[in-house]
C-alpha cells in the first residue's frame, strides 16, 4: 500500500532523473528511506561516451547508504527508482536487506523485480520481497521519451527499451 510519503520519495527520485538527464546521462534516480527518511540517493552516471555498466543509481544510492550508514537497520528499507532494477541491481539491493522496491518505469528489456525466487537456492528462495511498480509512471516514462528522441544521447538507441518507450502513448 502506498503513502503520501511514497509519492514524496519517488518525486525525488523524479528530481534525480531530471538532473542525470541535463546531463546526458540515463534518467534515473533512486533514492532510499529508511522507515521515512531520506538515507542515500543516486542518479545514473557513465552512461555516455564508454558506458559502464557498474555505475547505475540504485547502486550508486546503496554505496552512499553503506558508506555513510554502514550500521543501519536494513529491514526497514525501501527503495524508489524511477526505472524497473535491473537483475545486478534487484540481486544487490537483496543481498544487502531491501525487501520493499517501489519504481516507476518498467524496464521491459532488463528489468527483474518478478523474477520467480522460489527456484532459486535458499538465500533467495526464503526472502520476502514487496515491490510497487508504476509510481508515477507518465513523469518517467516523459523523460525517458525525452532521452531517446534526443539524437545525441547515444545509450540504448535502438534498443527494445528505447522502441518501446517510443512507442507508449
Amino acid at each position: 500500500m502506498l503513502a503520501a510519503t511514497d509519492i514524496a520519495f519517488m518525486d525525488l527520485a523524479l528530481d534525480l532523473a531530471r538532473e542525470a538527464l541535463t546531463a546526458g546521462e540515463f534518467p534515473v534516480g533512486c533514492v532510499i528511506a529508511s522507515r521515512n527518511s531520506l538515507v542515500a540517493e543516486g542518479r545514473r552516471r557513465h552512461s555516455r561516451d564508454q558506458a559502464n555498466e557498474l555505475d547505475h543509481a540504485e547502486i550508486l544510492a546503496l554505496r552512499e547508504l553503506l558508506t555513510n550508514t554502514p550500521d543501519i537497520a536494513r529491514d526497514g528499507l525501501t527503495v524508489y527508482s524511477t526505472m524497473e532494477p535491473c537483475l545486478m541491481c534487484h540481486s544487490t539491493l537483496l543481498l544487502n536487506g531491501v525487501r520493499r522496491i517501489i519504481y516507476a518505469y518498467e524496464d521491459v528489456m532488463g528489468g527483474a523485480t518478478s523474477l520467480d525466487l522460489s527456484p532459486l537456492a535458499p538465500l533467495y528462495r526464503e526472502m520476502r520481497v514487496e515491490v510497487i511498480s508504476h509510481v508515477r509512471r507518465g513523469e518517467s516514462l516523459g523523460l525517458f521519451r525525452e532521452f531517446f528522441t534526443n539524437p545525441a544521447n547515444g545509450y540504448w538507441q535502438g534498443s527494445l527499451l528505447a522502441e518501446y518507450t517510443l512507442a507508449q502513448k
